[in-house]
């Protein structure tokens, strides 16, 4: 294992024994170089979080590793703290009666009255409220507007499919964090020295910058339509291949041009100068298929 050639920090050292370590490295954290493993030991130890019950996640796409904190995190931690006491999460759903209001005292907001209507209707909402003896009340109540993007974002299909779960994990984590004072330096991203960034070769062409323009430029004009060649054919297929390209690079997060170098530089060979439409097309199922895992990493911290 990579690990026995660095030295690992007292906090890692007390928190996980050499075997667990050796498993952890070998199936949680498969793709991390020895910074990155370190940093997510080190997190998982200070915090005392268990990767085996998804409460902290390593995920790793292109250059670039980040270290997630499931809810589940938030909620294991708040039950170690003095006064815990189990959080009202509740969803708001179109046909329900729902008021809240400010407390004049406290100046925080106070939910007095949710009743349930049936059928109830689509989500509209959700609140949660943090209790803990000796303290008052912690409340938040959010609109289904400030979560819209989460349904068009890159977890979208989680929010779309377990709405009231995502919601509600969502809610429930602020209310947490404000009541018990929790801090994980929460989605931490983590990108390797430059010189683990494999080195650009000068005679491999560049196709990230034809990605980013490609995507935004307009359409050339045709003054004399005419009869399309097959070299024109494959420019415009190419052209709708890179625009793909580019969305796929959002949905896995890498954005910067020095992530999208080092994906393509492990994942993509040309044989000739300039990509085909053969090569970029399998590139972009191999970008499906990262997608798809990192779908499925986001789905482990769903509640089973």
């Amino acid at each position: 294992m990579a690990n026995n050639q660095i030295t690992l920090t007292p906090e890692i050292n007390e928190a996980f024994k050499p075997e667990v370590l050796q498993v952890i490295r070998t199936s949680i954290c498969p793709t991390a170089s020895d910074a990155e493993f370190m940093l997510f030991a080190h997190k998982a130890a200070t915090y005392r979080l268990d990767p085996f019950k998804n409460e902290i996640f390593f995920i790793k796409y292109g250059n670039t590793a980040r270290i997630q904190f499931a809810a589940e995190a938030y909620l294991a931690k708040a039950r170690e703290k003095e006064g815990f006491q189990p959080p009202d999460t509740q969803m708001v759903c179109e046909n329900d009666e729902f008021k809240v209001s400010k407390n004049p005292e406290t100046k925080e907001l106070e939910v007095f009255e949710h009743e349930i209507g049936f059928p109830r209707g689509k989500i509209i909402g959700a609140y949660s409220i943090a209790y803990r003896d000796g303290y008052r009340p912690v409340t938040v109540v959010m609109d289904r507007s400030e979560v819209e993007h989460m349904f068009t974002g890159q977890n979208k299909d989680n929010w779309n499919k377990w709405t009231a779960d995502m919601f509600g994990k969502h809610v429930e984590q602020r209310a947490l964090k404000k009541q018990y004072g929790l801090e994980f330096g929460d989605d931490e991203p983590y990108r390797s020295p430059s010189e683990e960034i494999p080195a650009y070769e000068p005679a491999r062409k560049d196709i990230t910058q034809e990605v980013d323009v490609t995507a935004t430029s307009p359409e050339p004009k045709i003054e004399h339509p005419k009869q399309q060649t097959t070299a024109e054919t494959d420019d415009e297929k190419l052209r709708q291949l890179k625009a793909e390209m580019k969305e796929k690079f959002k949905k896995l997060g890498i954005t910067t041009k020095e992530e999208k170098e080092a994906y393509l530089s492990e994942h993509f060979k040309m044989k000739g100068d300039k990509p085909t439409v053969q090569e970029l097309t399998g590139l972009l199922k191999m970008m499906d298929l990262h997608i798809q895992e990192k779908q499925s990493a986001d789905e482990d911290a769903l509640p089973i």
